[in-house]
């Protein structure tokens, strides 16, 4: 395991750290530096001055949204946070994963330390501890508009710190009370500030953003190194990734997978009997759809991070200057954007894997493989079917992968009294984006285990340490197709291998 990240207001976090703090792979910690408590601390003693002065405060001292104007006795101060998290728990759906919700915690948990949230420090420390004690609330996926923030996923945060609903602990659903009580951790109760700190934040669509990037970022990867392989399957033309054709269309990210992919290959391994110019375009032009992606990442990572590292909740406390500033930082549009663009530049690799694929079935285009890469001998043929039916799967995954494109931001809808009259719809787009993801590496494993077989099939001369390295540790995980046989299990199992990045591709 990594050394723990030592969280304070000045620690950058990373698209990475989230995901191996999410893996269980990183420990978070906060910090116990004086400064940083004091900074903490001096925004909820803020608040507290405030209420004293009868100062008016949104979500304080007044209702929360369109409730705004509805100024809330002092008396009463102290409950509207329970209220807040309370009428907030109405979330539908499937729940969270555990490694989605301790990327969640994890992102919440790096917003606050920022220190411009009026919340004590006790706070940051109890939502520590739900990550040490792997305590990770029931989260349901559904309900969140992505402004103000995420509110009703969050709020089974905030009413899980003060001791309500359950949590998945010890591989079960609980009550948050009775594990609490297990950890010696008592229940908070929240002050005024709190739990409109928690919730009203983009905690959720950015923590599966943070995912969503590391897994797509090994796609474009992965792909790479497919397209080497039904290159050679196919006994396919290397001189398409030539390195001098790539000078004269200089995209960054294109010539990056351009260049991975001479990586693979001999220019040797293109036969010398091979009268044919130029392969179809979902070889030869792989560099250019790949690459979609790969320029991409950069711009993605940059809107992800600064969203992760940044105050996005409302209103901000200035404690050091005494202001509180009203303002709409739970905004998610940046995520939004990432996340819908990242979603049309993965369907896309689950599109170009299932061409490929296509190619290494018909004997009319994969240039001497038998059909559909059956590996039975001549007097078992008829009888058996290869790849047949993973082909048809293989189009089923892509088709929804393209499917699910359509921008989840541009469905903007005003809702609570057209107060909230131009939402993000930020976590749809990741949880859309996220989905896309898994079909695409449904393809991937898929077009894995087939374009290996392609290679197999054709004996080649030569092949790469890359390719031969490729080859040698899939077959340690699945054998070659002789016969036919169910492969669900194992198409299941190489996702999982593509899902922990067991291949380390282009290091």
């Amino acid at each position: 395991m990594k050394p723990a990240i030592i969280l304070d207001d000045k620690q950058w976090v990373a698209i990475e750290d989230i995901a191996l703090i999410a893996k269980q792979q990183q420990p978070l910690e906060l910090s116990d530096s004086e400064d940083f408590i004091q900074k903490i601390n001096q925004g909820a003693a803020f608040i507290d001055s405030l209420l004293e002065e009868e100062g008016c405060v949104y979500g304080v001292t007044t209702g929360y949204g369109d409730s705004c104007t509805v100024p809330i006795p002092l008396q009463d101060v102290s409950e509207l946070s329970k209220h807040l998290f309370t009428f907030h728990g109405c979330g539908l759906g499937a729940f969270f994963s555990p490694q989605q919700t301790r990327a969640i915690l994890a992102a919440r948990l790096v917003s606050l330390a920022q220190g411009f949230s009026g919340v004590r420090y006790l706070l940051l420390q109890r939502l520590s501890q739900l990550l040490t004690h792997d305590i990770l609330p029931k989260i349901p996926q559904e309900g969140s508009v992505g402004a103000s923030g995420d509110l009703t996923p969050l709020s089974y945060v905030a009413a899980v710190l003060a001791g309500e609903r359950e949590v998945w602990h010890n591989n079960e659903y609980q009550a948050a009370d009775q594990v609490l009580r297990q950890h010696q951790l008592p229940p908070l109760t929240l002050k005024p500030k709190e739990g409109l700190a928690i919730m009203n934040g983009t905690a959720v669509m950015t923590a599966l953003a943070c995912l969503a990037y590391q897994r797509a970022e090994y796609l474009s990867r992965l792909c790479s190194r497919i397209t080497s392989l039904v290159s050679i399957a196919t006994a396919g033309n290397a001189y398409h990734f030539d390195e001098r054709l790539f000078q004269v269309k200089p995209h960054n990210g294109q010539q990056k997978i351009a260049a991975r992919i001479r990586q693979d290959l001999h220019p040797d391994t293109t036969p010398r009997n091979n009268n044919r110019l130029q392969d179809r375009y979902s070889i030869r032009c792989a560099p250019h759809i790949i690459g979609v992606l790969e320029d991409a990442l950069p711009f993605f990572r940059q809107l992800i991070e600064n969203e992760l590292n940044s105050a996005n909740d409302n209103p901000i406390v200035d404690a050091e200057d005494q202001h509180i500033l009203h303002g709409g930082h739970f905004y998610g549009g940046h995520i939004a954007f990432a996340m819908d663009s990242m979603k049309t530049a993965v369907a896309n690799l689950a599109d170009l894997l299932d061409r490929q694929m296509a190619l290494l079935m018909d004997p009319k285009f994969n240039h001497g493989l038998a059909a559909n890469l059956s590996g039975a001998k001549a007097e078992q043929a008829a009888l058996n079917h290869g790849f047949k039916a993973v082909q048809i799967a293989v189009s089923a995954w892509a088709a929804e992968a393209l499917k699910h494109t359509m921008p989840a931001s541009v469905f903007s809808r005003s809702t609570e009294c057209h107060n909230q009259d131009k939402v993000s719809m930020g976590t749809i787009a990741a949880r859309d984006c996220l989905r896309i993801i898994e079909l695409t590496e449904q393809c991937a494993a898929a077009m894995l285990i087939a374009a290996v077989q392609g290679v197999e099939m054709r004996k080649p001369d030569t092949l790469t340490a890359n390719i031969q390295s490729t080859i040698l540790e899939l077959r340690k995980h699945i054998a070659f197709l002789s016969v036919d046989r169910a492969l669900d299990k194992e198409l299941r199992h190489c996702m999982t291998l593509i899902q922990n990045q067991h291949w380390p591709l282009y290091e």
